[in-house]
């Protein structure tokens, strides 16, 4: 026999429901003002972001993938469109016949030296001010706090 669900009560329901919405919302509105920026998709500056802050500017595929919390395809396919723009490229894995670096090419560095001053700019401008001092650093422990309990649980 199964055990009951654990409903929220109205306070756990109340929390949960305003993060959905001000994560929804803010992702929402920070993915169009890249695309309207830059051009680029949101997932492309999340790809070039996590690419360009390694000092080789590459990164195996699949902890690329796991990284950003993406399955296999996804990747694969954001990959492939990006490959075609010139933004990264592929390269084969000497250690690893199946496996693969993602690269930022010159001009995924390019496009995201253009894109990241304008970015922080709104994320400044629609979270950061929104906050005091106190609030974000209570802001990051508890992200935190969610973050290490969530590596302690099964997918």
């Amino acid at each position: 026999m199964e055990a009951p669900p654990r409903w929220l009560d109205p306070e756990e329901k109340a929390a949960w429901e305003s993060f959905i919405r001000m994560q929804e919302k803010l992702i929402g509105r920070l993915s169009r003002r890249i695309h309207a920026d830059s051009g680029m998709s949101a997932s492309d500056y999340l790809v070039l972001v996590n690419l360009t802050e390694r000092s080789s500017g590459r990164m195996r595929f699949l902890d690329l993938a796991k990284l950003v919390e993406w399955e296999k395809s996804r990747m694969s396919h954001q990959v492939t469109r990006m490959a075609k723009r010139g933004l990264v490229t592929k390269e084969e894995c000497p250690e690893d016949g199946r496996g693969a670096f993602i690269v930022a090419t010159p001009a995924g560095y390019k496009a995201i030296e253009e894109a990241a001053p304008q970015h922080v700019e709104h994320v400044r401008r629609l979270f950061i001010d929104a906050l005091t001092p106190n609030q974000l650093s209570t802001l990051t422990r508890i992200s935190k706090r969610v973050l290490d309990h969530m590596e302690k649980q099964p997918d």
